[in-house]
């Protein structure tokens, strides 16, 4: 398994939905379980379900798409930063993507919240990833 838990969820849920997979699984830590709760709250995925299998923890998140072809809710997923560059902005630099249609995911000393969360709030914070 990878140390970087943030890329692993991330790049799990990109090839799932470049296959239009309807179901991955990804590690259960307490950061991706706030990301895929944002990321359900906001409406980019269907369902995340936590299980145990073998003493470990494991989410089940399930995609949404719309209309017959199967188009997927998310069109692009990026993770922005990483451990050994992190990207901190403040509150006035929070960028907003495509005009407030996307969702930035931040970590904050509120925990993890989106931008528009953070704008409200007055702060900044560490930029996790990008979700359009």
């Amino acid at each position: 398994m990878n140390n970087d838990a943030i890329s692993t969820t991330v790049t799990a849920i990109r090839n799932a939905n470049t296959k239009r997979k309807a179901m991955t699984r990804i590690p259960a830590t307490r950061m991706t379980r706030s990301i895929a709760q944002i990321s359900l709250e906001e409406g980019f995925l269907k369902s995340v379900v936590e299980h145990k299998e073998n003493g470990k923890n494991f989410s089940d998140v399930r995609l949404k798409y719309f209309g017959k072809k199967k188009e997927p809710y998310i069109a692009a997923i990026r993770c922005i930063s990483k451990p050994g560059l992190r990207i901190y902005y403040d509150r006035q630099r929070i960028p907003k993507i495509l005009g407030g249609m996307g969702i930035t995911i931040l970590s904050t000393s509120y925990g993890l919240i989106t931008d528009r969360e953070a704008r409200r709030r007055k702060t900044g914070g560490e930029i996790l990833r990008h979700i359009w």
